[in-house]
């Protein structure tokens, strides 16, 4: 589904996002409610941020990738942790294109997202290649997610994906084990992530 977003584009920067599990939901813009074996998701678009909330019989989660007040935790490369028993990865990278790569990007995957029943995209008026975009998707056990947040203005473009697998036990968890930089260690957030 594509959408033109009712908000005016501002000057945001790539640089700004953070990243947030557990957070409520916050005001969205445009929403899509899906059903994938057995999981309720809703994939949200919130300005020039994304907001996915995951629903199963045994659990709940929230991502919020977003420019979010007070807080000042930049988007992490990558996090492995456990979301009410539940294996839980995220991975970011900043991709730097030039002019004429970004449109033609931009221009690919919004025609991907907005034919694909699993896809929400808004772009924002005023700038033909700022959009956010969301694909869900569901593979061998595992329901998972790619966005995408493009900032033209500093040939930017910023893809997440998310995945969320199989609940395990507690007495089959690992022990905590260190993370890398970046990353949460197994079973916890990283201690500088806060959300409201």
């Amino acid at each position: 589904m594509l959408t033109t977003l009712k908000t005016a584009y501002t000057d945001t920067r790539a640089a700004d996002l953070a990243w947030c599990l557990g957070r409520e939901p916050l005001p969205a813009l445009a929403v899509l409610d899906l059903q994938l074996h057995g999981y309720s998701m809703q994939l949200r678009l919130l300005g020039a941020s994304h907001q996915v909330l995951l629903d199963g019989a045994d659990g709940h989660c929230s991502e919020t990738v977003a420019c979010m007040s007070g807080s000042s935790t930049p988007l992490p490369l990558g996090v492995s942790t456990l979301v009410e028993g539940r294996e839980y990865e995220f991975a970011a990278r900043v991709e730097e294109l030039s002019e004429g790569a970004f449109a033609g990007r931009a221009q690919e995957l919004l025609a991907l997202v907005a034919d694909h029943p699993h896809g929400l995209a808004g772009t924002f008026p005023g700038s033909p290649h700022a959009f956010t975009a969301l694909l869900a998707q569901w593979h061998e056990g595992t329901v998972g997610w790619r966005t995408w947040h493009a900032y033209p203005q500093e040939g930017r473009l910023v893809t997440t994906r998310t995945f969320v697998g199989a609940r395990r036990p507690a007495g089959l968890r690992p022990p905590a084990a260190e993370a890398l930089p970046g990353q949460a260690p197994e079973g916890g957030l990283p201690a500088q992530v806060h959300c409201g």
